[in-house]
Order: C-alpha cells, then sequence, then structure tokens
C-alpha cells in the first residue's frame, strides 16, 4: 500500500485528505510496463476556501474508490540509472457519492435530492459510477536492485461535472419544491448563500450555478515504496517479467 494525498481544484488543508492505494505493475519490456491499482479515499471541496464563490456557500465531500489498469513508461533504462523518470496513463473505474451538511449538521447524501432538477421531466440524474482516465508521472529512485522509492503526481480526467453535484443552473423553487416529498430539502441545499447573508433571495429559473463546459477533476500526489519480484532471468538489477507492489511509508 502507500499512503498519499488527494485533492481538488486547490490545495488548502481542510479539503486535503489521505487515500491508501495498492496495485501491482508488470514488466513488458525495459522500459514499459503494465500497472493495475486499486485506491480509495476521499474528495472534498468547500466554497468558504475560495474568494471567487466564497458567497455561492456550497460544500461537499465524497468517498471515492477507483480500479485501474493502464501502462507505464520509463524515460530512461531503469536498470541503468538509479533515479528514472516515468510517465503513464490508465483508464479508470471508480464510484462516489457526495454529500454535505446542512445547517443543522445533518449528513445529507447529495445526489438523491436532485439539486439541480434531476428527476423532473428531461433531467436525469447522474450516474455514481463512471470511468476517468488517470495520468501524470514521477520517479524511480533506486534503492537496491529490487526496491525503489517512487514520488507520484497524477490527475484524472473525468467524464462528469457532478462530482460535487454543481453542474449547471437554478431550477425554479417552487418547480423543485414540488417535485416530490424531498423537493424543500433539495431548495435549501441547492442554494445556501442565505445562511451567509439572509437577505439574499433565491435566484431566478436558469441563473448560473456551475460551469457544465468545464468537467470536474481530482489529483493526486505522495511517496511510495515498490518492491520488484523477479520471476525469471535477465540482466541489470532485475529480469524480464517482474511484478512488484507498492507499500505503505507512512
Amino acid at each position: 500500500m502507500n499512503y498519499q494525498v488527494i485533492c481538488r481544484v486547490k490545495i488548502n488543508p481542510e479539503s486535503v485528505s489521505p487515500y491508501i492505494s495498492a496495485g501491482v505493475y508488470y514488466e513488458i519490456s525495459e522500459k514499459l510496463f503494465l500497472r493495475v491499482g486499486v485506491v480509495a479515499g476521499k474528495v472534498s471541496s468547500d466554497d468558504k476556501l475560495s474568494k471567487l464563490n466564497k458567497i455561492r456557500n456550497l460544500s461537499f465531500a465524497s468517498q471515492v474508490i477507483e480500479i485501474h489498469l493502464g501502462a507505464e513508461y520509463d524515460l530512461i533504462n531503469s536498470n541503468e540509472h538509479l533515479v528514472t523518470p516515468y510517465v503513464f496513463v490508465a483508464l479508470a473505474g471508480y464510484h462516489f457519492n457526495p454529500y454535505t451538511f446542512d445547517a443543522t449538521n445533518k449528513k445529507l447524501y447529495l445526489q438523491p435530492l436532485g439539486t439541480e432538477g434531476q428527476g423532473l421531466p428531461g433531467i436525469n440524474k447522474y450516474g455514481l459510477n463512471q470511468l476517468a482516465i488517470p495520468f501524470g508521472g514521477g520517479i524511480k529512485l533506486a534503492v537496491n536492485d529490487n526496491i525503489y522509492i517512487r514520488l507520484e503526481a497524477a490527475l484524472r480526467k473525468l467524464f462528469t461535472d457532478y462530482l460535487d453535484d454543481v453542474s449547471t443552473v437554478y431550477i425554479d423553487k417552487n418547480v423543485l419544491r414540488n417535485r416530490d416529498a424531498s423537493g424543500q430539502q433539495a431548495v435549501d441545499i441547492a442554494f445556501r448563500s442565505d445562511e451567509i447573508n439572509p437577505a439574499l433571495p433565491y435566484p431566478d429559473q436558469g441563473a448560473i450555478r456551475g460551469n457544465p463546459k468545464s468537467k470536474d477533476f481530482y489529483y493526486t500526489g505522495g511517496v511510495s515504496i515498490s518492491f520488484r519480484l523477479q520471476s525469471g532471468g535477465g540482466n541489470g538489477r532485475a529480469g524480464k517479467g517482474k511484478l512488484g507492489c507498492p507499500v505503505n511509508v507512512y
């Protein structure tokens, strides 16, 4: 396992969370590896930490579980160097379920509320299982023939704008309120600026709430140790066909 940090948009102490991951890689050639991994952690964001959106006063958090399969490529031959830079790209499937806390500190899951009218005719609810493309790079530091310290950073390209339950526009509060039994709760959570300034009115139908042209993303960075297990002979520090597992380092 490796222990890293995960955050969204910008690094604020309040929105950085640890996550754990486990995986293996297989050497296809001296520079090319197949990598498979599972990660689990939390993403979060809060408008209170943003100068641009502070008055909007929305917030969310979500546990994320991700499984990915991809390729890693060493820019130089790791069998010939102690420090090896590398890049990687993968395809991932992940599960998320955004939630927030209301004015009474009650935890509420956001997707069932349909804060932007999801569930109304013509507006589908977003799925909680999605695809992503993780990509990034790092460096590997050889401790000995089979142990490497890895420093890595990665970004996830997402295909949804609802990681944080915010994407498009405000829905008329009367339409939202009358939709179903949770309608009033959806109204309360969709617009929270009045918690900061009670004089602010609920926005008109179609007022901007998010930006659907810019998809959400999250990124990771951390340090890990990987052990390489040889399954056959070869040249250099390890032979072809070696396997490796990242392990927890702090």
